[in-house]
């Protein structure tokens, strides 16, 4: 029998980086994302300590066009779709409720850099302080996130979002 003192941790945790040792061991949740859903978080995380930088940056497109679409509900999530074939089927996404039936992906699987250009739009706004992380995958706007978005048009976003595709629960 081990004397192990339990109450403790099995290892001092500070300093935690999106490519920490304990993500890397796991099948389960590399296949999952986990090394970017936790630097997503992480950023967000920096962002709530620090505020929302003033004056804004410069937003993406891409990401000027998610605050659009999520100005009503504010749902943000970040996701793959393991039934993909190909690898492109297969990449990270933001998916943004639109109401409780359409959500819209940000994804093409025909051409992948869009869908890394969302991605990258959404870091901005986690940086930002735009977004806050909750569970796994799940985000949401901040308050700033919905006062931006509600200010930002659907003229001034509209080729961005055309790249989107709109998927209704019931169909």
């Amino acid at each position: 029998m081990l004397d192990e003192d339990f109450s403790k941790p099995i290892r001092k945790v500070t300093g935690i980086t999106p490519v920490d040792s304990y993500l890397t061991g796991s099948w389960e949740a590399l296949g999952n994302g986990a090394p970017v859903l936790v630097a997503l978080a992480q950023i967000a995380s920096q962002a709530m300590i620090s505020g929302v930088p003033s004056p804004l940056p410069e937003l993406l497109g891409e990401a000027k066009a998610i605050l659009h679409a999520a100005r009503g509900r504010g749902v943000i999530e970040i996701k793959g779709k393991h039934t993909g074939f190909e690898a492109p089927s297969r990449m990270l996404a933001v998916y943004v409720e639109i109401d409780d039936e359409h959500t819209i992906a940000f994804r093409d699987p025909l051409q992948p850099e869009i869908t890394v250009r969302f991605l990258e739009g959404f870091r901005q706004l986690c940086e930002c302080g735009l977004v806050v992380h909750h569970l796994h995958r799940d985000f949401s706007l901040t308050s700033a996130g919905f006062h931006l978005a509600r200010s930002i048009t659907f003229e001034e976003v509209e080729k961005w979002l055309n790249l989107g595709t709109d998927i209704n629960i019931h169909d």
